[in-house]
């Protein structure tokens, strides 16, 4: 039987592996005077200063239910993605820091308003700027209606008021990283996702994600250049405290197209191509496209290794507080760790970190969502290295979020193998655990053609981020890493050679 060609997504991956033999040849030196503004300007437009409602006006809220919309959107935007830091460099000038971590700083995610029109906000586009904390009013005619037919009249804008579009500006990442910058933009918009998830909690609003849509369409509504800039996200926000908007779940992610028939395409021009080839123009999933398969939602782990040692995984949850206020806390003062102490971690640490990630059920008593929107949870399979937790033998792990259980697939400390792996970064070298997101790549396109490519790097990026801010609670260390010898993750861990590697994230014992 003859092999099926790669497809288009598969190519990509596979060109935009690091490889020992090759890195050094393919790095280029960085022009720091080209260095791309993680800003966007707009030279008009109606400014909605949003930092008067930071403030604590709960009295004030109770009396006043303007000051309380206006309170929960500017908290819900900050969370999201508002400044947290700003951090002075050897050239004088600033560093703006996130609460959603970036690759490199660089920041390529730019994050729109869309409103239906109500009495807050008028209809029309906005534009968060996250350097004043405000909204820019751009455009004011009604562009719902335009919404609902570039997102192929999803069930999720019928009733909903608001919604927020993520786009990418392509070069503030590929500046630095390339071709390969498509991946991380995307784990990027996943850390991202994670946050608007837990802060529309925080602030009694419900988050839709919509990966199936006409992204040229969306392009044109949002008024941006398409060859710097690109719809990748839309999220419908659902206001709890109207009942109307109180919404089941739907399907997010629709099918595209496979491409197996290319040209040769030459470095640098990767990135630009998969994304128009990811793109769609048409729903092709028919009527019942956005209704969730419930034979689908039931899948069972993967691996089952017989006779391999199994570790339950059940743990108390972490609790967040009155009102989850440490949880909006953590958000805040998330940051990603530069350097581990390489002492251990508890297994009771690893067991808390894996419950907030993958059992968002446990957290409904504290006011999360127990069912928070993926594109395909299904596809994702996780792995962890164990280098030093206490309680339990060095090796690699299968995690089965389903049966809450650790499986041992391999005993063996790579201590020296994992830092090799990362680049040679010491993250790798001194973290406790190692934790890598793979999925089967030609599995997974056969599913949702190459357009799956988004939805797995965003769902990766979204379970780091709540890896991110489980280990900042503990006061753990916590570092994602996107960049590594994509080939050898496999071998050193003995994971099967078709499970693509999306991403890592270390923890550890932080360095004081």
């Amino acid at each position: 039987m003859p092999e099926i060609p790669e497809s288009i997504a598969q190519h990509y991956h596979e060109r935009t592996k690091y490889d020992p033999e090759t890195i050094a040849a393919k790095s280029k030196q960085l022009d720091w005077e080209e260095q791309p503004v993680p800003f966007k300007e707009y030279k008009i437009g109606a400014y909605f200063d949003l930092k008067p409602y930071l403030k604590n006006t709960s009295q004030e809220s109770e009396v006043d239910p303007d000051v309380s919309w206006w309170h929960r959107l500017s908290r819900l935007l900050l969370c999201s993605y508002g400044l947290t830091a700003r951090v002075p460099t050897v050239d004088g000038s600033p560093l703006y820091l996130r609460s959603a971590p970036s690759a490199g700083g660089l920041y390529p995610a730019e994050v729109y308003l869309i409103s239906r029109g109500t009495p807050h906000l008028p209809a029309g586009l906005y534009n968060y700027q996250s350097r004043t904390h405000s909204l820019v009013h751009f455009w004011d005619s009604q562009v719902w209606q335009g919404l609902q037919a570039a997102s192929f009249w999803s069930p999720v804008l019928e009733n909903t008021q608001l919604a927020i579009a993520i786009t990418t500006v392509f070069f503030r990442s590929s500046w630095r990283y390339e071709d390969r910058a498509y991946r991380r933009i995307f784990l990027d918009t996943g850390h991202l996702l994670g946050n608007i998830e837990l802060a529309c909690a925080l602030n009694d609003y419900r988050p839709h994600l919509i990966g199936g849509f006409a992204d040229q369409a969306v392009n044109q509504l949002l008024y941006i250049d398409s060859e710097q800039e690109g719809a990748i996200c839309l999220v419908a926000l659902a206001d709890l405290l109207d009942i109307d908007q109180n919404l089941p779940k739907f399907k997010t992610a629709l099918p595209g197209t496979t491409t197996i028939d290319y040209p040769k395409i030459s470095e640098g021009q990767l990135l630009k191509y998969l994304h128009k080839a990811t793109q769609l123009e048409s729903d092709t999933s028919g009527s019942d496209g956005w209704k969730i398969d419930e034979i689908e939602e039931q899948l069972e782990d993967k691996y089952n290794f017989p006779f391999c040692t199994k570790v339950s995984t059940v743990t108390p949850s972490i609790p967040w507080g009155f009102n989850m206020e440490n949880l909006e806390n953590t958000i805040l003062k998330r940051r990603s760790t530069r350097s581990y102490t390489g002492a251990s971690l508890s297994l009771g640490e690893l067991l808390t970190l894996l419950d907030f990630t993958y059992q968002p059920q446990h957290y409904t008593d504290q006011g999360l969502d127990g069912a928070p929107d993926y594109f395909d949870l299904s596809l994702i399979e996780t792995f962890i290295a164990v280098l030093a937790v206490n309680g339990l033998e060095e090796g690699c792990y299968y995690y089965a979020p389903k049966a809450q259980e650790l499986r041992q697939i391999r005993f063996k400390s790579f201590r020296r193998e994992l830092h090799y792996l990362c680049l040679g970064q010491e993250l790798g070298r001194d973290a406790g655990v190692l934790l890598f997101h793979t999925a089967d790549l030609k599995k997974a396109v056969g599913k949702y053609g190459d357009r799956v490519y988004r939805y797995l790097h965003m769902d990766a990026g979204h379970l780091g981020q709540r890896l991110n801010l489980a280990a900042i609670q503990l006061r753990l260390g916590v570092s994602g890493i996107a960049g590594f010898f994509d080939d050898r993750v496999n071998e050193v861990l003995g994971i099967p050679a078709d499970e693509a590697v999306l991403y890592i994230t270390t923890l550890g014992r932080p360095r004081s």
